[in-house]
This record gives structure tokens, sequence and C-alpha cells, in this order.
């Protein structure tokens, strides 16, 4: 039994890595179960039979991208000091992410970001959930910087948020449509750049 369960999770976490990937590059709603049965070389009952749907092996698919980022970008600031420490820790490894991604198409959050903007359904709401987790957590990082004296007390954390969003999703247009590479090192430094225009008192 116990072995069982085992396999059936290797089988499910191997269909979910594939699925992951042929989504960065087809979109979520371009995944096809027949697609995924002839790469993974097994039936079409058995790739979605984990799942019970599509619906919910796209769901399963963008949940495995989200833990993905949250493994390289958003760790590394949980681990360094609060305050700029930690902004800085998250914004290199938001930067080394972009580069190194381990999607075929960059960022997977922003590319489902485009492709489900104006797509409503379950798919949208659960991307918009991720989203909203993401920048609560920057937003976090920025309170916790404002409260140890290292950015401006009187700035708006969403503000900062928004403006190295930005930043992130033009670098990651620049490295995937216009082959830059210059672009994460300059997402890097002007990313500092907005902290440092945020300055409180003891970093100045």
């Amino acid at each position: 039994m116990r072995k069982s369960a085992e396999e059936a999770r290797r089988t499910r976490d191997r269909i979910v890595g594939v699925a992951v990937s042929r989504a960065s590059t087809l979109g979520l709603t371009g995944l096809t179960i027949g697609a995924l049965a002839d790469e993974l070389e097994m039936s079409k009952a058995g790739v979605v039979g984990p799942f019970g749907t599509r619906a919910a092996l796209q769901l399963a698919a963008l949940d495995r991208a989200a833990e993905l980022f949250a493994e390289a970008v958003v760790a590394p600031g949980r681990a360094a000091p609060p305050g700029l420490p930690a902004l800085h820790a998250v914004i290199d490894a938001w930067c080394d992410y972009m580069v190194d991604s381990p999607f075929p198409n960059g960022c997977f959050v922003t590319a489902a970001s485009c492709e489900l903007d104006g797509q409503p359904g379950e798919l949208r709401s659960r991307l918009r959930d991720t989203v909203v987790r993401w920048r609560r957590f920057l937003a976090d990082q920025v309170v916790a910087a404002q409260a140890a004296g290292d950015l401006d007390p009187g700035a708006d954390p969403y503000d900062v948020v928004s403006l190295l969003s930005g930043l992130a999703m033009t670098a990651n247009q620049e490295i995937q449509l216009l082959d830059d590479e210059g672009a994460a090192p300059r997402a890097r430094r002007l990313m500092r750049a907005v902290l440092a225009a945020h300055a409180g008192e003891s970093a100045r």
C-alpha cells in the first residue's frame, strides 16, 4: 500500500513537472491532455487520473510554479535579517531568478498574468491570490524596513511594491523578448535605487 502511494505521488509530480514546463511556453490554457500524454508516454486517462479534470491539472501546474518561485525568491528574504538586508536579498534572488528561471519562457507568474488577466475563472482567481500573497510579502518587508529606520516611514509600502514589480516585469520582457544581457543587472541597480530614494533616517 505504501509503495503504491509513493508511486502515485511520483507519477503526479512527474505529470505536474511536464505540465508546468509546457504551460510556460504554451500558456496554462494551452495545456492539452493529449500533448501531455504523448510527451509522458502515458494514456490520457493516466495523465488526468491523479487530478480528476484538466482544470485541476492546470491549477496544480500553477501552484507548482508558485512554489518554485517562493523557494527561489521568498525564502532568501525570510532568511535574511529584517529591513534593508531582507529587501536586498529578495531583489538579488528575484533578478537571479529572472535570468536562471526554471521555465523556458521566463517568469511563469508574469507570463500567466498576461495570459489570464482578462479571463475570469478559477485559474485567474488562483493566480490573483498568488500575486496578492507575493505583493503582501513585499509590502511586509518594506514595513519592517520602515520600522528599522531603513526606509522613510511616510512612504506608502505599496508604492514601493509597484515600483519594484514594474521594474521586474520590464526586466523579464527585456530578457525574454529582447535578449538583453544587461536587463538583470539594470533591474537590480534600479530596484536598489528605488529603496535608496525612500531611505529612512538610519540609512542617510
